[in-house]
């Protein structure tokens, strides 16, 4: 499905997705960590992984980490306890994608920025405290587990617009994954599909954001 051209003049509100726009993350580090904690092979625990029901009751706050960590025991055929399977698990944060820091900074000065990422608690505890000083561009974080529902659930992003408080059609949501990005123009927002920071570029410069 053809994601809609924005229209730059109905904008008041920007809506970052973080992992993989604003934070770069490598999951491969959690399956390679699992991998060595087990002496396994990193392909075949690459292989039976799957962002299953599981993960995505997790995602959505249905499911503790304790729950979760005993379904990826099964999926991956591991004894490993929660504390090596945590460790695997917040490896994955490399620091903040190169070049958006500089672009949040400016976008800041002519709009309210919002994020909006589906998380886990674990995961959460993580980040917001190591990037703390960076996320601090945002005026509020919506987080999946807290909302009961994840991208690209229709509710998920009903419920982020009605906290905003503007018309889903002023919003301009970015993020990484096709679908997300499908599911928030199917709820009414504006969206760009983010393949590197270069989209994000090209949206503030059509936003008329002063980036010199």
């Amino acid at each position: 499905m053809p994601v809609p051209v924005i229209d730059p003049e109905s904008v008041e509100v920007l809506l970052f997705d973080l992992g993989g726009v604003v934070i770069d993350i490598d999951f491969g580090r959690c399956l390679r960590h699992w991998a060595t904690s087990a002496d396994r092979d990193v392909d075949d625990i690459a292989a039976r992984f799957a962002f299953d029901v599981p993960y995505e009751e997790h995602e959505r706050g249905r499911l503790d980490a304790a729950g979760y960590f005993a379904a990826v025991r099964v999926a991956l055929s591991v004894e490993l306890d929660d504390a090596t399977l945590l460790a695997g698990w917040n490896d994955i944060y490399l620091g903040l994608v190169g070049g958006i820091e500089p672009l949040l900074a400016a976008a800041s000065q002519r709009f309210p920025l919002h994020a909006f990422s589906n998380t886990n608690a674990s995961h959460e505890d993580e980040w917001s405290v190591r990037f703390a000083s960076e996320l601090a561009v945002f005026r509020s974080i919506f987080v999946s587990p807290e909302i009961g529902e994840r991208k690209p659930d229709r509710a998920s992003y009903e419920a982020v617009v009605a906290a905003i408080g503007v018309a889903p059609s002023r919003v301009l949501f970015f993020d990484d994954s096709l679908e997300n990005v499908v599911g928030a123009t199917d709820a009414g927002l504006q969206a760009v599909h983010v393949r590197s920071v270069d989209d994000v570029r090209a949206a503030m410069g059509d936003l008329g954001v002063d980036l010199r």
